[in-house]
């Protein structure tokens, strides 16, 4: 259950896998785009998950119309505004949109940093607008494209570093490990940055090991297998290692076999600072009211459990301590 007492946090939604149906729809038909049906029912299918899909590379597929509705600029500003917008209709008071501007660029051959520059309007334009809801954005590095497009990427976020406040790795953990990101995430933390990185989700505790000691990370996203090695977890709870658990996200993906399985609930009772977060809910079919109500219950989670979580991702925020105070007034 949610509680209202305390702010509502989400700290782990991708913008990129947040586009409403209706907007990849009006898109496609209006940029004669090839897609897959011509009305919302027809389309659902191609862009949720419907049941569990065999893996995170086939869970991935899914977002194929999220980014190839982004025929321009324009398209990258409106869904990062309506983001916004549908984030404070869910109640939250605070939410961390990462985005991947390469990801993003690609299907329609866009200038990675007129990407960025979008998205930082389209946030803007909805904060403005809204304003009952405080907004930062993270940089996604792909690793999936590699060593060198992820240094295009990285100049990419760079050139709006005062409208970012992260900076992530994301994709193909098997195939793409931290240690080959060293360098850009010396290079974004020199440029002040916070770092969180996907890690232990696909690959082994050594993935979480490598995002903390040569990435730097203060945040670890879906860390599935960090429980298979208890020096790890003693060393996230002393040197107080967020967690962003997602948890409709992880059975979708088939990284955990049902919800009762993941490890939330295990790791909120042994001192881990665990959070509910989305990841993405334009793919998932879900909200963040959805993540504690319904996915939490289902993983065992109590009320007390659930207010934990809350208060976590109050501390592990990537906020000043003004801006904390500030939050749900």
């Amino acid at each position: 259950m949610i509680h209202k007492d305390l702010p509502l946090i989400d700290l782990h939604r991708h913008l990129d896998g947040s586009v409403r149906l209706e907007t990849i729809l009006d898109l496609g038909l209006k940029h004669n785009l090839p897609l897959p049906a011509k009305d919302l029912e027809g389309l659902r299918p191609f862009v949720q998950v419907t049941e569990p899909q065999p893996g995170i590379l086939a869970f991935f597929k899914k977002f194929e119309w999220q980014v190839g509705a982004l025929v321009d600029f324009d398209a990258c500003k409106r869904i990062a505004y309506e983001n916004v917008i549908d984030a404070s209709k869910e109640g939250i008071d605070y939410i961390e949109l990462r985005f991947s501007p390469w990801f993003m660029a690609e299907p329609h051959s866009l200038n990675p940093e007129g990407v960025v520059e979008a998205v930082v309007d389209g946030v803007q334009k909805g904060v403005n607008e809204i304003q009952n809801i405080k907004v930062n954005l993270i940089g996604i590095l792909s690793r999936t494209y590699g060593v060198d497009i992820a240094w295009k990427e990285l100049d990419a976020i760079l050139s709006q570093k005062d409208k970012i406040v992260g900076l992530d790795l994301a994709g193909d953990e098997i195939n793409f490990p931290p240690e080959l990101f060293e360098d850009h995430f010396k290079k974004g933390r020199d440029a002040g940055f916070e770092i969180t990185i996907h890690a232990g989700e696909a690959a082994g505790p050594e993935s979480v090991w490598n995002a903390i000691k040569l990435l730097g990370a203060k945040r670890i996203g879906h860390a599935l297998s960090i429980t298979k090695d208890a020096k790890l977890v003693n060393y996230m709870i002393e040197n107080k290692i967020g967690i962003e658990a997602n948890l409709t996200s992880n059975y979708q993906t088939s990284t955990v076999e049902n919800l009762s399985a993941h490890p939330l609930k295990k790791w909120l009772d042994y001192g881990l600072l665990a959070t509910i977060n989305t990841d993405d809910p334009g793919i998932s079919n879900i909200d963040l009211s959805c993540e504690y109500n319904i996915a939490a219950k289902e993983a065992g989670l109590t009320a007390k459990e659930t207010r934990l979580a809350q208060l976590n991702a109050l501390e592990i925020a990537f906020l000043s301590k003004d801006e904390i105070a500030k939050l749900g007034k």
